[in-house]
């Protein structure tokens, strides 16, 4: 009798391509951490040549009289002009006072533009009464009406608010209509067969899928009320950045002139950089 004994031992199969089929190929290997970082720091030097190159301008032009240095202070007396001021608690007075009007005026033309915004795109009713005198008010620039802000207001801060609130309210209102009456007209039909109308139908639906576009409405907004802002400043104010520019160029003080410009520009980018990434946690998600 022959006795048969299988083995126990374990055995390791190959997988066996099928016939007329194409062997998979083999897993991409990740880019190790030090190329990634040789990537990165590649792209921080490329984003920020421009950058660079213009403050070695800025420091290169006056130093070598390339222009006049009376006019054009070198960026090292500009730093440390900033430097004194930040030292005396200047600086910061200066601009926590601009910030103040700036977001106050911004906060408010949001939570008004939005609501009008959607309003205008979803009604047509609230449309053809309310678009026809929105057009002629975006046509007036701010700038122009700052003397009938003075004028109802006072020279106070209530008509720097109300001005900044004027310029940023545009932007947002006309890029929410925009983002309103781009969404999928057959995807809210689809909602309210299911009875989903009013406040959540906006909650659900509408405002979900013109975010982008009502942010990009609202990252113009935050430019404008810096700008519009320091316009502001330069008439009848006792602080913020545009009060320090104006007094510091009325007393011949350049570097510290150029210092206020350099923080006006610091908290513009740092504003935008904010709402970008506002926009980003937001809209997470979107693109699936």
């Amino acid at each position: 009798m022959v006795s048969t004994v299988e083995s126990r031992d374990t055995v390791t199969e190959t997988p066996v391509a099928e016939p007329g089929s194409l062997p998979s190929p083999p897993p991409r290997a990740e880019p190790g951490r030090g190329r990634t970082a040789t990537l990165r720091a590649r792209a921080i030097a490329v984003r920020s040549s421009a950058i660079v190159a213009f403050l070695a301008l800025w420091q290169l032009a006056p130093t070598f009289g390339w222009v006049d240095k009376t006019f054009l202070s070198p960026l090292s007396e500009v730093l440390a002009a900033a430097w004194d001021l930040i030292l005396s608690g200047e600086l910061w007075t200066n601009t926590s006072a601009s910030l103040i009007r700036s977001l106050s005026g911004f906060t408010i033309a949001v939570l008004v533009a939005v609501p009008v915004g959607l309003l205008i795109a979803h009604y047509k009713t609230v449309s053809e009464i309310l678009t026809p005198l929105f057009t002629v008010f975006l046509n007036t620039a701010a700038v122009a009406l700052l003397p009938v802000f003075v004028l109802i207001f006072g020279i106070g801060e209530t008509s720097k608010i109300a001005i900044i609130t004027y310029a940023c309210f545009w932007p947002v209102l006309y890029n929410t209509i925009s983002g309103a009456r781009n969404v999928d007209p057959l995807l809210i039909r689809s909602v309210e067969s299911l009875g989903v109308t009013g406040p959540r139908l906006f909650q659900k639906v509408i405002v979900p899928a013109a975010l982008p576009t009502i942010f990009t409405g609202i990252r113009l907004a935050g430019a404008a009320s810096i700008v519009v802002l320091i316009t502001t400043e330069l008439v009848g104010a006792k602080a913020g950045l545009g009060y320090l520019i104006s007094n510091s160029q009325f007393n011949f003080q350049i570097p510290q002139m150029y210092a206020g410009i350099l923080t006006v520009a610091v908290v513009g980018v740092g504003f935008n950089g904010l709402l970008a990434w506002a926009e980003k946690k937001l809209t997470r998600g979107r693109a699936g």
